[in-house]
C-alpha cells in the first residue's frame, strides 16, 4: 500500500525529511539565482542613472 524508498529506510531517514531537504536545497539555489538577477539589473540601472546625471551636469555647464 505505501511505497517507501529503500535508501530512505536504510539511512534511517523518513521520506518526508528527505523531500523537505531537497526542497530547501532547490530554494537556496533559486534564491542565489534571483539575487544575482536583481543585483545585475540594479547595477545596470544605477549605471544609467549616473550616466544621465553626468549628461545633465554637462548641459548645465554649457548654459
Amino acid at each position: 500500500m505505501f511505497c517507501i524508498p529503500k535508501a530512505a529506510v536504510l539511512h534511517g531517514k523518513s521520506v518526508c525529511f528527505a523531500a523537505q531537504k531537497s526542497r530547501f536545497r532547490n530554494a537556496k539555489s533559486k534564491l542565489a539565482f534571483s539575487c544575482r538577477i536583481i543585483f545585475t539589473k540594479l547595477r545596470r540601472f544605477l549605471g544609467l542613472v549616473i550616466d544621465f546625471l553626468g549628461v545633465l551636469d554637462n548641459l548645465e555647464y554649457y548654459r
